[in-house]
């Protein structure tokens, strides 16, 4: 029978080595989680780099195009780029004939906030008619946005439009649902580096959207032609 002096000696290394070991069980867990973003985003970019493209030149042609939505300005009012080249780049695909139809597809959680309307007046701004755009208000996320152009609009091949990163993401989206998309890469913005810290931890979870999520409550609900639509 061990003693009191004996069990007080022995507590304080019995608590070492739980930490100790606690300390491996986080490093390791750590070291797991950055392995899975890294090849998440390997996966990701290597498989829809093909068809992401940066000339207008080269891109095909599809009769829509969805323009995924971005907030119009940044935190103090500033103007956001990534909103600004992401609508001039779409404009250039409309009127170079690369696409027919534009579908917005933004957040509109409120009163104040309206990501399509918002991308609507731009557009319209830079020349696009309004008769060949189609607001879609429930994209709230890429992942909305890509299977309510599938299921909601009744397109089975579009045109993506965002900066490349986003396309990458949105590209693969695609691909997984089972639509025929190409997408074409706005201007960059080199000091959007928290754009793209949480673009490259987003890409692991649309691996996880593509495989967990229910897409029933998509499907269930009635289309919209766009084609038919805008006749």
């Amino acid at each position: 029978m061990k003693n009191t002096f004996e069990i007080s000696i022995e507590q304080p290394f019995e608590w070492m080595r739980y930490i100790k070991n606690s300390i491996k069980g986080l490093i390791a867990l750590s070291f797991f989680l950055l392995l899975g973003v890294l090849l998440a985003n390997i996966w990701i970019v290597l498989s829809t780099e093909k068809n992401n493209f940066y000339n207008l030149q080269k891109m095909p042609s599809n009769d829509v195009g969805l323009v995924l939505g971005t907030s119009k300005a940044i935190l103090g009012g500033k103007e956001n780029m990534f909103f600004k080249y992401r609508m001039e780049a779409a404009a250039r695909l409309y009127k170079e004939g690369k696409v027919k139809f534009l579908i917005l597809s933004g957040n509109h959680d409120s009163v104040f906030y309206n990501e399509p309307n918002d991308m609507k007046k731009a557009l319209m701004s830079l020349g696009v008619p309004e008769n060949v755009m189609t607001l879609d208000f429930a994209g709230f996320r890429t992942y909305d946005s890509i299977i309510r152009c599938k299921e909601v609009f009744n397109q089975q091949k579009f045109t993506i439009i965002s900066q490349p990163t986003h396309n990458a993401r949105a590209l693969f989206l695609a691909n997984e649902l089972g639509v025929d998309a190409v997408a074409f890469a706005a201007q960059d913005v080199p000091t959007g580096y928290k754009t793209y810290l949480r673009e490259y931890l987003a890409r692991p979870k649309a691996i996880l959207d593509v495989y967990l999520l229910d897409r029933s409550k998509y499907s269930s609900r009635k289309g919209i032609d766009v084609k038919e639509e805008k006749r």
